[in-house]
């Protein structure tokens, strides 16, 4: 996957290597998701896909998951 162009969170740590990194392939239907430690795992979704999780996130829908 070193075609992909990544790009960190803006909300990553500044400063440090902690981050998640984004990359949309070629064709822009998938995205790729991965934490900057462990470059090599990489999480592939549809955009669809990951557009409701992050609203689901935002809207705290997963707020008290594990409480």
């Amino acid at each position: 996957m070193s075609e992909l162009r990544w790009q960190k969170s803006s909300f990553s740590e500044g400063g440090t290597e902690n981050c998640v990194e984004l990359a949309a392939d070629l064709s822009g239907v998938r995205r790729h998701l991965r934490e900057s430690d462990e470059p090599g795992v990489v999480v592939t979704t549809s955009r669809r896909a990951l557009a409701d999780f992050l609203h689901a996130v935002k809207s705290g829908r997963f707020d008290r998951l594990g409480g």
